[in-house]
């Protein structure tokens, strides 16, 4: 079990919660949530034992999974001893007899210490630790020809991978998993959610993914008016709870707060007179009725609204045996997009989804290179094909690293009104607003933005250009939930033509109406046009494989 005993912790002056009292039973799956700033990460630091308590104590037990956010912490090792690494006790005696055995001559006293290393290596199954990390880099799509490359060799995507295979190894008794959907892809995390299922352990996990969190969670701890409550149940059902908790200690106190002005205009009446008994009686009764004082929330949902200046024409984008490729070091050309042809109709909400690495972006960069509009230094020009985008279309596109759209050595509000001069204070400083930049926030300088507030920036940047058709490659990366349930119903409600890269599944199963799915390796790649929404095009193929 993991537990905490009144834990408080601050940020500076700010108060991220107190006297947190908390237990994770052996067995259970949590969900740790809570809107960006509100100590997810903090807390999930203590609990590891990463950072100290300023005040309180945390029990923990003897083996626990952490997955390592720092990718670069591990380049010079092998993949497949980075996963090894997850067992500290079992590495440290490895690496320990590593060294006596490369030893010219050994000692007495060389020879006992080797017998206790092979005493605890056979405890932690290190006989067979290699075939177990290969076990769980094949289950996170890591094939065997990088097991023996060194962790600077792999892509990001990869390493995140590899970095929770390392969590995963060992057999821990709990896993304590900070935005471990980060960067995989659908199939991934899939994967992940059945591992996770069927994992014995403690799960402490904390995600901006709704589905995920829906699909794994036996019970969810939300940070919120600076404590923990923990609710049963995945995030869904904890919205429920705690809408409906908060709903009724509301009703309580409206029902008590006219009682009390009831009594008040009593007591006013007759304080002067000769019912001073009952008039006591009354005051006793105010102060029993006393209203719960509620403690204010820090959740705080944006509003995303986008709307179109004038709608493109019919036909939004016709292209024709688009072929991109990119020459390899040894000499080789790797074939990302052969030969793919579509028509995009106006109101088509396409989700681009596939595994990492098979050219969704690459085809969105291909496309924009001769879009309309569109002053982005990364598109890349097609090596073959036709592209005609429609009559009439005014692009929006939120690239995958998107803090690269965004200039610095300005402010935010500033780089916002150089989008549209004639906008005034007022008007960026609404928008601004219904992207939680409160106040003074909208001067804060854009080098200084952090990954979710240039996000949120880039969506004012697109609701002042109101365009007719959205680009959004990975927009969900840096966002809360609260965020993206908001993204997800501007997407939906929005009445032009959206290319969304996701491999958010609600963001897939409730925004999208047609499927590009890519899929296939370097000789038999190929995508996937499906016309209709995902739940449509998941019945079909699995129609297909009986």
């Amino acid at each position: 079990m993991i537990s905490t005993s009144s834990v408080t912790m601050r940020y500076g002056s700010k108060l991220l919660f107190e006297d947190v009292s908390v237990s994770f039973t052996d067995g259970r799956r949590y969900g740790l949530t809570g809107p960006n700033g509100a100590g997810k990460s903090t807390f999930m630091k203590v609990l590891t034992g990463e950072i100290d308590p300023q005040k309180g104590n945390v029990v923990r037990p003897r083996k626990f999974g952490v997955l390592k956010q720092d990718q670069y912490e591990f380049d010079a090792y092998r993949v497949i001893d980075t996963v090894i690494m997850g067992n500290k006790g079992l590495w440290a005696a490895l690496e320990e007899r590593e060294i006596i055995y490369n030893k010219a001559e050994m000692t007495d006293e060389d020879g006992s210490r080797l017998g206790e290393l092979e005493g605890i290596v056979g405890d932690e199954n290190g006989y067979e630790a290699e075939a177990n990390a290969a076990v769980l880099l094949q289950g996170l799509d890591i094939p065997d020809e990088l097991h023996e490359r060194t962790m600077s060799e792999l892509q990001g995507g990869q390493k995140v991978r590899v970095l929770l295979a390392q969590a995963l190894f060992g057999d821990p008794e709990a896993l304590m998993l900070d935005e471990p959907t980060n960067y995989l892809d659908l199939e991934s995390i899939h994967w992940l959610q059945d591992f996770l299922i069927r994992y014995s352990g403690t799960v402490i996990t904390i995600s901006h993914d709704r589905h995920f969190l829906n699909a794994i969670c036996t019970h969810t701890a939300d940070i919120d008016y600076q404590t923990i409550i923990t609710y049963n149940g995945g995030y869904d059902d904890m919205v429920l709870q705690k809408t409906s908790v908060r709903t009724r200690i509301e009703n309580q106190n409206e029902q008590r707060e006219k009682k009390i002005a009831q009594l008040n205009d009593f007591i006013a009446r007759f304080s002067a007179g000769t019912r001073s008994s009952q008039v006591n009686s009354r005051k006793k009764e105010v102060e029993r009725l006393a209203t719960s004082e509620l403690a204010r929330s820090n959740i705080a949902r944006p509003f995303i609204r986008f709307d179109m200046l004038r709608p493109s024409g019919k036909n939004v984008l016709e292209f024709e045996n688009v072929s991109k490729s990119y020459p390899q070091k040894d000499g080789k050309t790797e074939h990302v997009i052969q030969k793919f042809s579509a028509s995009v109709m106006r109101g088509d909400k396409v989700i681009l989804m596939g595994r990492n690495g098979q050219g969704k972006t690459t085809l969105i960069k291909a496309l924009l290179a001769n879009a309309p509009g569109v002053d982005e230094s990364d598109t890349q020009a097609i090596d073959a094909g036709e592209v005609k985008w429609g009559h009439e279309v005014q692009i929006g596109y939120f690239a995958q690293d998107h803090t690269a759209s965004i200039p610095k050595g300005t402010t935010a509000a500033e780089w916002l009104h150089s989008f549209d001069p004639k906008a005034t204070k007022e008007d960026i400083r609404g928008i601004l607003g219904q992207m939680l930049f409160r106040g003074e926030e909208g001067m804060k300088k854009t080098e200084a933005l952090s990954g979710g507030e240039a996000a949120r920036l880039l969506f004012c940047k697109i609701m002042l250009q109101k365009p007719n058709v959205l680009i959004f490659d990975e927009p969900t990366n840096h966002l809360d939930l609260e965020s993206i349930n908001a993204l997800n119903q501007a997407i939906q409600k929005y009445e032009g033509t959206v290319f969304l890269v996701t491999h958010d599944q609600d963001l897939i199963e409730e925004a999208g109406t047609r499927i590009w799915h890519f899929e296939g390796g370097p000789t038999d790649f190929h995508i996937t046009d499906h016309k209709g929404p995902y739940e449509e095009y998941e019945q079909k193929m699995a129609m297909a494989s009986k």
